[in-house]
């Protein structure tokens, strides 16, 4: 069985809406709350059925809250739920490779968020187990699914810039820099795997990929400048062993150069450019933070003598109107994530979004990038 002759494709294809369940929606402020819970209600073709929480009591809030009718205070009891089709991972990526064996051991399908391991291993024994399983999985690398990075790919792939010649990214995390707030001390410590590397470069880096190929012997160079962070409530400093510079180099197919720079914190000037530069043009893509997956996005392009220009997205990349690419953004690509997954499996195709075996290969390429000096 391949994912195209799987039961959640057939159910895809026979017009039964796909029953989803969600490890890790909370009650309040949880990413899964801000981007798959609209994402999903805005694609028809999915249900949110059922949701697990910590505990049973902490389930039962959430529901009651979001509006969800079965509630489990274990992801063993969601996965064995027959009216779930999908399980959903949206915790801590300590918690994934534990809570996606449960789903994968029910027999159910997995989206599960990015990164996909804590480490390369944990992502190749996923990776395995979902080959075992030949169930349909996916790993929440979105922003290649957003509208205007498929609209990017299109004008690039048609000739906009002429000839790729170089393309260069900045950005800025967000978290790892001079403050961090009460609740995501987590995000400081490298051993839980949610650094500026794994989160918003490997984010980015994906994005760009699938945009203008695989970046070639690349190399990561990886900086701590700060050692600790101020919390934001107690005014203490907290520890910080997750570096807070990443800076990467290589060559694209073609030759074309490519560089990166990620830091910590916020600028006080540009916290998101990347630019394509060809022999005919250029596009310039912009956002208010470094996280290309989860921020509304700008985009402006010049070719021949003319300067840059605002570029408008079309409407036919644009499969999910119900939100909008502002107000909504951290749903957005989640939720063109979602259309693509559905309209593949609809199709009989094999699923294009990136699946568990695309986020091995995307933990490898990372990890076997960083240089040791």
């Amino acid at each position: 069985m391949n994912a195209s002759t799987s039961p959640l494709a057939e159910r895809a294809r026979s017009g039964k809406p796909i029953g989803v369940g969600i490890v890790g929606l909370g009650a309040d402020g949880s990413w899964a709350g801000r981007s798959h819970l609209p994402a999903l209600r805005a694609v028809p073709g999915y249900e949110l059925r059922a949701l697990s929480t910590s505990s049973k009591q902490s389930a039962e809030r959430s529901g009651h809250r979001h509006g969800v009718p079965r509630t489990f205070g274990t992801a063993a009891d969601l996965a064995a739920c027959d009216e779930v089709d999908l399980v959903v991972v949206a915790v801590k990526v300590p918690h994934h490779r534990e809570l996606v064996r449960t789903a994968l051991s029910a027999g159910k399908s997995v989206l599960c968020e990015w990164p996909l391991g804590n480490g390369l291993a944990e992502a190749e024994d996923m990776a395995r187990e979902a080959r075992g399983r030949a169930v349909p999985t996916v790993v929440g690398l979105q922003a290649r699914s957003h509208p205007a990075l498929a609209y990017v790919r299109d004008l690039v792939a048609d000739g906009y810039v002429g000839e790729v010649l170089s393309t260069t990214v900045v950005g800025s995390g967000g978290a790892w820099g001079a403050t961090v707030g009460p609740g995501d001390h987590h995000v400081l410590d490298a051993a839980n795997g949610m650094t500026l590397l794994t989160i918003p470069f490997a984010h980015t880096l994906d994005g760009l990929a699938s945009v203008l190929g695989e970046p070639e012997d690349l190399r990561i160079d990886l900086a701590s400048r700060r050692t600790s962070a101020v919390d934001t409530a107690s005014g203490r400093p907290v520890p910080m062993t997750a570096p807070d510079q990443v800076v990467a180099s290589g060559r694209l197919p073609g030759g074309a150069v490519a560089t990166f720079h990620y830091r910590g914190g916020m600028s006080r000037g540009v916290n998101f450019r990347w630019e394509i530069n060809g022999t005919e043009g250029d596009l310039v893509i912009t956002a208010p933070v470094g996280h290309l997956q989860l921020s509304p996005v700008t985009l402006e392009g010049g070719r021949g003598t003319s300067g840059l220009a605002p570029l408008t997205v079309p409407e036919s990349y644009v499969r999910v109107p119900r939100l909008d690419p502002h107000a909504d953004a951290p749903a957005y690509a989640v939720a063109h994530a979602y259309q693509r997954f559905l309209d593949d499996l609809r199709e009989g195709r094999t699923p294009g979004v990136p699946d568990f075996a695309h986020g091995a290969a995307r933990h490898r390429g990372i990890e076997s990038a960083l240089t040791t000096a």
